[in-house]
């Protein structure tokens, strides 16, 4: 899973071909920290399928409050650049997957 600063997140979310999936966490998150195995289990699952991507808020404050995280770990489905979904907290990899497939 890539981080992705805000210099390249046009190019790397709004951009991209299909759905992303936008991770939005933080080093000092323990849920993040739990989350960032079962995110590397969807890129490799769905890889082809979905890019996974990953946002710090510390790093990269002023995307955060444009897609309006409160809460992190907040993952946000975007599809030709407009979010389709979102997940706050942690999940589990299939229910991840099984949100993922609604949008491809």
């Amino acid at each position: 899973m890539q981080t992705v600063a805000s210099s390249e997140f046009e190019r790397e979310a709004l951009q991209a071909e299909g759905v992303v999936l936008v991770d939005f966490s933080a080093s000092w998150c323990g849920p993040c920290r739990r989350l960032e195995p079962e995110l590397n289990a969807v890129a490799e699952e769905m890889a082809g399928q979905v890019k996974v991507i990953k946002v710090d808020v510390d790093a990269s404050p002023d995307i955060a409050e444009k897609y309006g995280v409160q809460g992190i770990p907040q993952m946000n489905v975007l599809k030709g650049g407009q979010v389709v979904d979102r997940m706050v907290g942690l999940m589990p990899k299939a229910q991840i997957v099984t949100a993922l497939k609604r949008h491809l």
